[in-house]
């Protein structure tokens, strides 16, 4: 729940008071945060003593954690992009007339 509260004052900190100075600022910070959390990760991997056997099973779990988000994503966008800009085109096409 904090995580939610967290993201949720992020959001109305960034759509209400960042102008476009600190909106610059604040995106070079997160790709530094970015990289530095992808580089802890990877130390954190560095030191596990069986990574490297293990790897061919972490590789296939990440893939899959890759995969199947991505696929279901896709999909909802495609539905709910065909129901939505269909409905929205023949309304605008109705007022057209």
């Amino acid at each position: 729940m904090k995580i939610f509260i967290v993201m949720g004052a992020g959001i109305l900190i960034g759509r209400f008071l960042m102008t476009g100075r600190i909106k610059k600022w604040n995106e070079r910070l997160a790709m530094l945060c970015t990289l530095l959390l992808i580089f802890s990760m990877g130390v954190m991997l560095g030191q596990k003593e069986n990574f490297l056997s293990e790897l061919s099973s972490l590789g296939l779990k990440s893939f899959l954690f890759f995969l199947i988000p991505t696929l279901v994503s896709i999909i909802l966008v495609y539905v709910l992009t065909k129901h939505f800009m269909e409905k929205k085109h023949s309304d605008s096409e109705g007022e057209n007339k």
